[in-house]
């Protein structure tokens, strides 16, 4: 969690995108005054990869289905002949996350269908407890973006309510978010496919399929916030062009005063630089250029912030 803070923001350094916040913040929350926004409607979205802990080199939840795939096709030679997902074990991240990313629903598919969720729970604690991340060294729990860290302390000292809403799998999410975020399963909303209930000897069983998948992307963000949240938020947090519609959603003609933010990769050193190109997902493209016309605080990851993760203040 957040350290301890004595000043808004501490591991913010003094600029634009810290002062935005804090004049943001500030308005809606200031008793007597015409931009009050009322407890209730302080609604504030986060995505997850790239705005909350690293999507590069790989999204996390890919890194946990490769080495799924690394443990299991040495036992399971149906699994090693997929075409996928020898792709997907040769790095061939083009072909994976091609077409709509159908080469990665393919393997997700093949790693996740007939688990029950408990049994999907456990395999995903099993890699958190045991993977750790290519650059750092560090498990990837702790990969996390000390300043949003406190972002998201702040917001709910001030009475917003805080929501993930990524492309990641919610059940996934599920697993660690209210460890490392504070953030409970059920403020989580993200890609999700079809369970079915099953009554077996040893007791009530969920089953993971990917029957009526949602993808919670692009211009299915404001499609998930209205089925699993059901209010508009005022406040949205991003960083690529799949965090586009769910900022235009939160921040255009929203009856509400609203802020919008960006997080730009700009450390090579503590953490990736990348906008147009990234390695793996993640693009920023259209959604910067919007910035400025839209009003978006962009936030500039390596002249903004002191620190990146928390690891680093020890």
């Amino acid at each position: 969690m957040a350290i301890q803070q004595t000043e808004p923001l501490p591991s913010w350094n003094d600029g634009q995108a810290k002062q935005s916040i804090i004049e943001f913040v500030a308005k809606v929350t200031k008793d007597g005054e015409s931009t009050l926004v009322p407890p209730p409607e302080r609604i504030a979205v986060f995505d997850n990869d790239g705005t909350l802990w690293p999507e590069n080199p790989l999204p996390f939840q890919l890194a946990y289905v490769l080495d799924e795939l690394k443990r299991r096709t040495p036992h399971e030679p149906t699994l090693a002949a997929d075409l996928m997902v020898q792709a997907a074990l040769n790095g061939d991240l083009k072909k994976l996350l091609g077409d709509s990313y159908k080469g990665l629903l393919h393997v997700l598919a093949l790693t996740h269908i007939g688990m029950t969720t408990a049994e999907f729970r456990l395999t995903v604690e099993d890699w958190l407890a045991s993977a750790a991340h290519p650059k750092s060294g560090k498990p990837y729990d702790q990969m996390v973006y000390q300043p949003m860290l406190e972002l998201q302390d702040y917001l709910t000292a001030n009475g917003f309510k805080n929501f993930i809403v990524s492309g990641g799998g919610a059940d996934f999410m599920r697993v660690w978010a209210e460890r490392v975020y504070g953030i409970p399963p059920e403020q989580i909303v993200g890609s999700t496919a079809e369970t079915q209930y099953e009554l077996r000897d040893s007791g009530p069983v969920l089953v993971k399929t990917m029957n009526h998948l949602f993808v919670n992307d692009k211009q299915g963000k404001p499609v998930g916030i209205h089925q699993f949240i059901g209010r508009r938020p005022i406040a949205c947090f991003g960083n690529s062009d799949g965090d586009q519609a769910m900022l235009e959603y939160t921040t255009i003609n929203n009856p509400y005063p609203s802020l919008g933010l960006i997080v730009h990769h700009t450390d090579g050193e503590r953490e990736y630089a990348y906008d147009v190109k990234p390695q793996g997902t993640g693009k920023l493209d259209q959604a910067l250029q919007a910035a400025d016309y839209r009003g978006w605080t962009v936030v500039n990851m390596k002249t903004d912030w002191q620190v990146v993760y928390p690891f680093e203040l020890s």
